[in-house]
Order: structure tokens, then C-alpha cells, then sequence
């Protein structure tokens, strides 16, 4: 099939390759312009070194994209992560319309950030959702979906670059084959399952050590490793990483009050929360690079008692 691929970053590429190397042709590839000083997006740099044709747009609007995708006659628009808005005068352009990568189960958890907020709300299973894209944000019919379970111990990372990625990656591919061969089957969004969410942001990632362990425990983990969960030392910033949670199973186990610090190894120091601990074990200070828990308490001098989220 002849395709235009519209996408950023190493999922983008990751696509890219995956259709040439199955000789599918790429008739060129869109993707966001970099900010000044910025290395060349992975896409953008892939498609340059096989001699494809490269666009790119500051606003996806504009008439000069929509002339150029027109003129690449293509089958079929693949959207593998896409950050600027695609409206619905470009995404039907092609001769087959476009067909988009989204990392949940829509119509749960629509938006930008739809990986974290699972895994911060303590769900088990997550998934992919290939669909058509329209106007409204991630409210198109449904092509195809995927579905992988959370780790109660994984974090965004790995649930990403372990399950997401890669199997969106081959859903991409099947889809497509699907939407080309015209067996595929378009499933209308059902409006009163759906939910949406926004960035997962510095502000969402802050720690609330009064909050209840495993909730405390989700947010680090849905925020491993981007944007970092975090709190504060002496008012200074600190962010959380790897971590591993304790629970309490009596009175007698309580160690301080939330928020402080109850022990001090040589490679974590372990947080009270309520209903139980958070033993850090990587965390990087304000000017600092990611070390153990261990490490940072030392370099830092916390030892038992010390208060954090002050």
C-alpha cells in the first residue's frame, strides 16, 4: 500500500521501519517541527536518511499541509504519535481516510496522558485502541484494540516500552492491512463508558504523604519515569523513582508519623505513609543526577526523623 505517515519520536520511527521493511510505500512523512537547538526528531531523521520526502508544519491547519498530503495520492494516513491537531479536512485526504495509534482502551481515559493515569488509579489491565481520527480528541470509531495487564509493581515505563510500544507498533500494521483490504470493522465509541483526562504534569506527580500507602505507591509508579513523582526536602525539591511499599499489618508496625522518615539503609530510606511505608530506592535531588535512595540520603544527611513535604 502507498502511505503518508504522520507521527514524532521513536514510536513514530518505530512505524516507519515497520512498514518499509515489509516494502510498503512510504510517499513521505509529516511530522512537528523542532524547537531551535533541538536534536532532530527520530522520525524526521530516519526518513531523511532513506531519501523519503519530509514535512513539516507548524500547524497542521494550514493549506501548504493540506496540498502536500493531497499530492502524495496515498492509500491510507498512518498517525503514530501525533501531538499537533489533525483536523478532519486533512485526515480524509487520503484515499482510504487515516487511521490512529491511541495507548488506552477508548474510550476510557482519552487524552494526552493515558498511559500514567491507569496505572496512578490502581487499574490492572490497559490496552491500545486503533481508531479513526475526527474532530473531537480520541472520539473516533474504533478499528482495533489491544489489550495487556498492569503489573502491580510496573511502572509507566515499563508498561510502555515492554507492552505498549511494541504492540502498538504490530496493531499499526495489522490495521492497516485490515482498513486496505476492506475487512475491517469500524466500532462507534460508546459515550457512557468514556473518560478524559489531562497532562500528567509536575502538579499531578507531587507526593501527598498523608495520602493512603498504595495510592502514594501508584503515583510513583505512574510517574517512572516521566514527569517523576516528587516532594520536598528542607523545601527543596526531591523526586521518587524506584521505590517498593510496605504495608502495615498492626499498630505495633507504625514507625513516626507520615511524611517522615523511619530508616536509613545503605541503599534506600523507607517513608511513612498511611497504612504503611514507601521504601525509596532512586530518587535525584534538585541539582542532582538519579542515584540510590541509599546514596541520596547520605549525600543529603536524612537519617531517621527527618520530615519530608516540608
Amino acid at each position: 500500500m502507498r502511505i503518508a505517515i504522520i507521527g514524532q519520536q521513536d514510536f513514530g520511527k518505530a512505524v516507519l521501519e515497520a512498514f518499509l521493511a515489509r516494502k510498503d510505500e512510504v510517499a513521505g512523512v509529516f511530522c512537528a517541527p523542532e524547537k531551535p537547538g533541538a536534536k532532530a526528531d527520530p522520525v524526521r531523521a530516519a526518513a531523511q536518511e532513506r531519501g523519503l520526502k519530509v514535512f513539516q508544519f507548524k500547524s497542521l491547519r494550514e493549506p501548504q499541509a493540506h496540498e502536500a498530503l493531497t499530492g502524495l495520492k496515498v492509500d491510507l494516513g498512518i498517525m503514530a504519535y501525533v501531538l499537533q491537531f489533525a483536523p478532519d479536512s486533512l485526515v480524509r485526504i487520503p484515499r482510504l481516510g487515516t487511521i490512529q495509534y491511541h495507548p488506552s482502551l477508548l474510550p476510557k481515559y482519552r487524552g494526552p496522558s493515558s498511559i500514567n493515569w491507569p496505572i496512578i488509579r490502581g487499574d490492572a489491565r490497559t490496552g491500545l485502541t486503533i481508531f479513526r481520527p475526527t474532530e473531537g480528541l480520541d472520539e473516533g470509531p474504533i478499528v482495533l484494540q489491544k489489550e495487556c495487564d498492569i503489573g502491580p509493581d510496573e511502572t509507566i515505563g515499563d508498561v510502555y516500552f515492554n507492552k505498549l510500544f511494541p504492540m502498538g507498533v504490530a496493531a499499526i500494521l495489522e490495521a492497516a492491512d485490515l482498513v486496505f483490504s476492506g475487512k475491517h470493522r469500524e466500532i462507534v465509541q460508546d459515550e457512557s463508558r468514556a473518560s478524559y483526562e489531562g497532562w500528567c504534569r509536575d502538579a499531578e506527580a507531587r507526593i501527598h504523604w498523608a495520602h493512603h500507602v498504595d495510592f502514594i505507591y501508584n503515583v510513583i509508579r505512574g510517574c517512572n519515569p516521566a514527569p517523576g513523582a516528587w516532594t520536598t526536602l528542607n523545601g527543596r525539591k526531591l523526586q521518587i523513582f524506584d521505590a517498593r511499599k510496605h504495608l502495615f499489618r498492626r499498630y505495633a508496625d507504625v514507625k513516626g508519623k507520615t511524611g517522615e522518615v523511619s530508616d536509613v539503609t545503605e541503599a534506600s530510606f523507607k517513608v511513612t505513609a498511611q497504612g504503611g511505608m514507601i521504601e525509596v530506592l532512586r530518587a535525584r535531588g534538585e541539582e542532582g543526577k538519579k542515584v540510590s535512595g541509599g546514596e541520596f540520603a547520605r549525600a543529603a544527611g536524612v537519617t531517621a526523623g527527618a520530615v519530608l513535604g516540608t
